[in-house]
């Protein structure tokens, strides 16, 4: 059986200000620090859990998630990889905008389809930011050309599934022999990507899957990447209620 975790980062500073973040870097808030702990201590409570190796995007919520977490499961000391291709959805122009003042603006349905649609990409940055976006060194080894300037879910799964394929899924074989999990810590849009693939989500549906911050997903996998068993850990009411809270985000 083969073990993989999926978090989504603590409360960030512009989700407790209802800002489209994308890949701006932005950290915890105080409640997305102690969101991340807790996600630490129900990672060391789930019994038979053994976390040997995590992976993170090259944001600062997710990395910073992932330290909190791990120390407060007794696990700084695994291994931890990072990836811009995990990285949350860039939403283009939209980044740094209020989500309740762009349904106001543009309307409830447009918002919604460029939340949740999955092929309905946000208008692009404009070029000099997407040029200034591209001079991050987190990116420097990134050909320019493969950077987005705005992002669907349909761009997101494309872009993260290789990830998964050529780095966790190797890892999630390897640790699987010796009794391990693997952990991912990333984002709301790149985490439904991965669920979307592994759960066979079809296009029309993935608009209904809210992830909330902080709680850990655990997939019970076959050898074959086929899920035998999936669900939150911890209080599965506690999931719900921080899930409807997402939804709710744009009013």
């Amino acid at each position: 059986m083969l073990d993989l975790l999926l978090l989504r980062h603590g409360q960030s500073a512009w989700n407790e200000a209802n800002l489209f973040t994308g890949w701006v870097d932005v950290d915890l808030t105080s409640r997305g620090e102690e969101e991340a702990r807790a996600a630490g201590t129900l990672l060391a409570a789930e019994e038979g859990l053994d976390v040997r190796v995590v992976h993170t995007s090259v944001l600062t919520r997710a990395i910073h998630t992932a330290e909190l977490a791990l120390a407060a499961a007794g696990r700084s000391w695994v291994p931890v990889r990072r990836h811009w291709r995990l990285n949350e959805r860039h939403y283009g122009a939209l980044q740094g905008k209020d989500k309740k003042a762009t349904a106001e603006q543009f309307g409830k349905e447009q918002l919604q389809a460029w939340r949740r649609g999955y092929a309905t990409p946000p208008p692009p940055l404009e070029p000099a930011d997407q040029a200034a976006a591209a001079s991050d060194p987190r990116y420097r080894d990134v050909p320019a050309h493969v950077l987005p300037a705005s992002e669907c879910l349909a761009d997101v799964v494309v872009r993260a599934l290789p990830y998964f394929e050529d780095a966790i899924v190797p890892d999630l074989l390897a640790e699987g022999a010796r009794g391990g999990a693997v952990l991912v810590v990333a984002h709301g849009n790149s985490l439904r990507a991965l669920r979307k693939h592994l759960d066979g989500i079809a296009d029309d549906d993935i608009v209904g899957l809210e992830i909330p911050t902080g709680i850990p997903y655990r997939y019970r996998l076959a050898d074959d990447l086929s899920v035998v068993s999936a669900g939150y850990l911890g209080d599965p009411e506690a999931a719900a209620a921080a899930a409807d809270e997402v939804a709710r985000q744009a009013g």
